[in-house]
């Protein structure tokens, strides 16, 4: 967490909560829903506005984080906005090394972040998703190549999963509601 974060939560310590106006979706993309897309529909549909502006979406990932209930947030100053989640709370990009010999292909999260596998999960649409030392997540779409070889390779035996009940198995919020 940011320093200037940490410096507002303590000189403003009683700020509410926010509910229902970040979102991040399946791809790592965050959007932010204002009154009236919140009125049209839940999340994914309508998505709202993607946040496009390079240093807030900097911003927002360095300052995200989730609370004991497994409600993910990111922490704005002294204000806790919490997210709505399309699938999972990481979204992970997975690459292979460019040498032939690679190990094993890297996973990163959709906020730069590292992590190491530790199980693979396959849901009913096909979607592959990654239980890591940082947490659970999905893998992106554009990198499904990259983890069905580390499937056919013998890195990851993927498990059956509904993704329905995915929050509960992992201990997640999909949309996050105050107490």
């Amino acid at each position: 967490m940011d320093e200037i974060v940490k410096a507002a939560l303590k000189k403003w310590p009683g700020v509410p909560h926010c509910y229902g106006w970040l979102a991040l979706d399946a791809r790592g993309d965050w959007y932010l829903r204002d009154e009236a897309v919140q009125r049209a529909g839940p999340f994914p549909s309508p998505k709202g506005s993607r946040v496009e502006h390079a240093k807030l979406k900097a911003f927002i990932e360095r300052n995200y984080e989730a609370d004991a209930a497994g409600r993910w947030f990111f922490q704005n100053g002294p204000q806790r906005v919490y997210v709505q989640l399309e699938a999972a709370p990481w979204v992970w990009r997975v690459q292979w090394p460019t040498a032939p010999d690679g190990d094993a292909p890297t996973v990163t999260s959709h906020t730069g972040r590292a992590a190491v596998p530790r199980s693979c999960w396959l849901d009913d649409q096909g979607r592959i998703y990654l239980d890591t030392d940082i947490g659970f997540g999905i893998v992106h779409s554009q990198d499904m190549l990259d983890a069905a070889q580390a499937i056919e390779h013998g890195l990851w035996q993927p498990q059956p999963l509904d993704a329905a009940e995915a929050p509960a198995r992992f201990g997640y919020q999909r949309d996050p509601a105050p107490d």
